[in-house]
């Protein structure tokens, strides 16, 4: 059984911030855990992670409301499955945020773009925009009752000066990356931030949802988990979507920075036990 704790009550917690540390200071609600058949929605619903991530929530009984820039794209790559809300919201224009968030029990935010200038970043799409001003609209934007809301940033968001983090940073990512995250923290909003490494296993862009579930990352399914931004490596997709998922079902996960790397093993999987122990143990 998963702990779950009465959602949108009035207790307070210190918040802990995104290094682990609980600061006395800030005080935030706790909402509890997000349980299956809540409305989820998924911004950034057909990038790598979200898309996983839209195809397991729906896998587990949430309901899933997938916002993106294009509603045809979305639908193309999610289909019209049951307990599927496709919408239209562009994160660098608050106006068109408010009808979407409107009704949803928590926010899972995968958007994001290129680190070097690409052909991602024509119209806006650079990282000060995407990975600072968008979240940041979108948090201001988010019900005040939500229960979570999750950001999937990066590895090396604390160290944007060491080797090799200062190279993936020369265009700023990391630094905005981080600025969406403190606009988080700072919102009062019940959060999880997620920062994976350098992402493998897809992106996937051309799968339909069974094709989806059924993908799994060869022999490095085990993940290492930290409220450090510490860690090296690779993480798979798979395994962040599954993390996201996970997160919302633990207590525990609320107000914190879990970095996350893949590593060999069995790992975890789906189970929500094994996960709760992970999360648990840091």
């Amino acid at each position: 059984m998963i702990a779950s704790v009465a959602p949108n009550t009035t207790a307070f917690a210190p918040r802990r911030t995104a290094s682990g540390n609980r600061s006395r200071a800030a005080l935030t609600v706790r909402s509890g855990v997000v349980e299956p058949g809540s409305t989820v929605l998924v911004a950034g619903a057909t990038g790598g992670v979200g898309q996983l991530l839209s195809a397991k929530l729906l896998d587990r009984g949430y309901k899933v409301r997938a916002m993106s820039r294009s509603q045809e794209k979305t639908k193309q790559l999610l289909g019209d499955a049951p307990n599927l809300e496709v919408v239209y919201g562009d994160m660098r224009n608050p106006e068109t945020l408010d009808a979407a968030v409107q009704g949803v029990d928590a926010i899972c935010c995968c958007t994001g773009t290129t680190a070097f200038p690409s052909k991602r970043w024509d119209g806006g799409n650079n990282p000060e925009n995407t990975d600072f001003i968008a979240v940041k609209n979108l948090v201001n934007a988010s019900p005040k009752g939500i229960k979570r809301f999750v950001l999937t940033t990066s590895a090396g968001v604390e160290r944007p000066g060491q080797f090799p983090w200062l190279i993936l940073n020369l265009f700023g990512v990391l630094k905005f990356k981080r600025m969406g995250e403190q606009a988080l923290e700072a919102s009062g909003l019940p959060y999880t931030i997620i920062r994976p490494n350098r992402l493998t296993d897809g992106p996937y862009t051309s799968y339909d949802l069974n094709t989806l579930l059924k993908g799994i990352s060869g022999a490095r399914q085990d993940v290492t988990l930290s409220l450090k931004d510490d860690l090296l490596g690779e993480t798979s997709r798979i395994a962040t979507a599954e993390a996201i998922l996970q997160a919302l079902l633990v207590d525990s996960t609320e107000n914190v920075a879990i970095s996350i790397t893949s590593k060999e093993g069995d790992g975890p999987g789906q189970d929500p036990a094994k996960w709760k122990a992970l999360f648990g143990g840091l």
